[in-house]
């Protein structure tokens, strides 16, 4: 833990909270992410969910746990999935996550969108736990998906948008960024105290491994401010602000699932 540290410290070394003044000025309020507008362009990259390729489709996560709860000598295995890491009351969680492993193949919105008849992001909305609402059974869902969690990018998601964001910065893997993580990623009781950090993108990747953190940054941008992206504590998405050709990369990538909200644009 201690050489971990060591190396952020290293990599991504603290500076004063005032690097998010012009994001304050910008966007207002920072608590749950500092949420930027179109710079001139923007998209929304969707956080990954998960479905399994076999298996009933029927028992919600819910019931699910609620039968453990009444008799835990006669539960089904459900092998690849921690119902403690992605909630037990709906089926969903908070903060860091990845695939699920063997067994599991990545559900796209646009695809769970065309079997069930809801729009990938209804109208008006965020990316939230408010989509959806046809595939979830009282509001719980299947046993058989494991949705996206809030707050946090998934690993696999945020290394390639890490990538393209390398390939469109002027200055690739050398370009300085900082790192920003909200209070409540933290679980820090003083808000006023901000929690900034700056480095290489190429030094990205232990940015998601933080360990006072378990989730991505908040807000990562470039230091001439080129692009920003944001990953709101309540929300299943990032949002990234940048140059056109950035934001049609993201869009027309086979890895990364982005989409335009013009009412969030």
């Amino acid at each position: 833990m201690s050489e971990e540290l060591n190396l952020m410290s290293s990599l991504w070394p603290p500076v004063p909270s005032g690097a998010t003044d012009w994001l304050l000025e910008l966007c207002g309020d920072g608590i749950t992410g500092f949420m930027p507008p179109a710079m001139p362009d923007a998209v929304w990259v969707l956080n990954a969910m998960h479905e399994r390729e076999q298996g009933p489709a029927d028992v919600t996560h819910h019931e699910y746990h609620q039968a453990r709860l009444a008799d835990r000598s006669a539960l089904p295995h459900v092998a690849g999935l921690d119902l403690d890491a992605v909630g037990v009351a709906t089926g969903g969680g908070l903060g860091r996550a990845r695939h699920p492993g063997p067994g599991w193949r990545r559900l796209r919105w646009a695809e769970l969108a065309e079997r069930i008849g809801d729009p990938v992001v209804p109208d008006g909305l965020m990316p939230s736990y408010r989509c959806f609402p046809s595939a979830k059974k009282e509001g719980n869902w299947p046993l058989s998906m494991v949705p996206p969690t809030e707050g946090s990018l998934d690993r696999e998601t945020w290394n390639r948008l890490i990538a393209i964001l390398t390939q469109y910065s002027p200055a690739g893997a050398d370009t300085r960024c900082l790192a920003y993580y909200n209070p409540l990623t933290l679980g820090a009781i003083d808000f006023d105290d901000l929690h900034v950090r700056a480095g290489r993108l190429g030094d990205a990747e232990i940015l998601y491994e933080h360990s006072e953190a378990d989730f991505s940054p908040s807000n990562l941008w470039a230091d001439d401010r080129s692009w920003v992206l944001c990953t709101d504590y309540d929300l299943w998405a990032t949002k990234v602000a940048g140059p056109p050709a950035l934001i049609n990369a993201l869009l027309n990538d086979s890895e990364v699932e982005a989409v335009r909200l013009p009412w969030a644009h």
